[in-house]
Order: structure tokens, then C-alpha cells, then sequence
């Protein structure tokens, strides 16, 4: 009989029209996954199903929480930027306070030094007056002795005055 049945469907779909015959064999295998299904859907899809959920929420779960700590790290990122920016604007401000007070500093020396160096200067000056005007002085004076040593030996005879 399902031979038959084979051949009058070839027969029929060549013609367009499919001949389906039901029989016993498809009751047969609609009670089989019936009963598979019974069986199999407390035993193992069940846990399956459960199994992926739990994975699913598990996923989801540290999605949220990598999303946070990268939020995180962000927020502290701009936290150690912000205190690097104040830390460098507060070094930079210590730095010119102490170009200042050094060039404040280095000008209070120059100035002693400089005062220091003209009143050394003046004090040489005034010490160099003072030897010049005794030396032109004892010149002076021995002027006449030494004019007339002078003399004698240019002549080659003692000069008398």
C-alpha cells in the first residue's frame, strides 16, 4: 500500500496535486514527540533554558558593571588631571616667586658690590691724589738739587747757583 501511495503522489506532483496519506505510522510519531517532548522538556530544556538565562544575566551584569568602573576611571582620571593642572599652576607660581625673589636678591648684591667697588675706587683715587701731590712735592723740592746734578754731569764741571 505505501508503495502505492509513493507512486500515485510522483504520479500526482507531476500533475501538480500532492496526495498525502495519513496512516497509522504518523499517529505513531506525533505520540513518540509527544512523549519526548513530555520527558525531555522537564529533564533537559528546562535547565537549558535556565542555563542561558542565568548566562544572559551574567553577561548583562558585567556589562553594567565594566560600564561603571570605566565610568569610574574617567571620573578619576579628571580627578588626577585636574590636580596635575593645579599641582603644575601652583609650581609655576612658586617658580616665578623665587625668579623674582632671586633677581631681588641678586640686585640687592650687585648694589652693595657696586657701592662697595666706587667707594674702594674713590678711596684709591683719593689715596693715588695724595701720593701723586707729596711726590710732586718732593720733587719740587729736590727740583733745584737734582736739576743741577744734572747739569754738572751734562757739562762735565760742578754747577754752582
Amino acid at each position: 500500500m505505501a508503495l502505492a501511495a509513493v507512486t500515485s503522489s510522483l504520479h500526482a506532483s507531476s500533475g501538480g496535486a500532492v496526495v498525502v496519506d495519513f496512516d497509522a505510522t504518523v499517529l505513531g510519531q506525533i505520540v513518540v514527540f509527544v512523549a519526548l517532548l513530555l520527558v525531555l522538556k522537564p529533564l533537559l530544556f528546562d535547565p537549558m533554558l535556565k542555563l542561558f538565562e542565568e548566562r544572559e544575566k551574567r553577561i548583562h551584569g558585567a556589562k553594567l558593571n565594566a560600564r561603571k568602573l570605566d565610568e569610574a576611571s574617567a571620573g578619576a582620571l579628571a580627578k588626577y588631571e585636574a590636580a596635575m593642572q593645579k599641582a603644575r599652576a601652583a609650581g609655576s607660581a612658586e617658580r616665578d616667586k623665587l625668579r623674582a625673589e632671586g633677581a631681588r636678591h641678586e640686585n640687592e648684591i650687585l648694589g652693595q658690590v657696586r657701592a662697595a667697588t666706587g667707594k674702594l675706587l674713590e678711596e684709591g683715587r683719593k689715596k693715588r691724589e695724595g701720593e701723586v701731590a707729596s711726590v710732586r712735592a718732593a720733587l719740587r723740592r729736590e727740583a733745584g738739587t737734582i736739576a743741577k746734578d744734572l747739569a754738572s754731569r751734562v757739562l762735565g764741571r760742578e754747577v754752582t747757583q
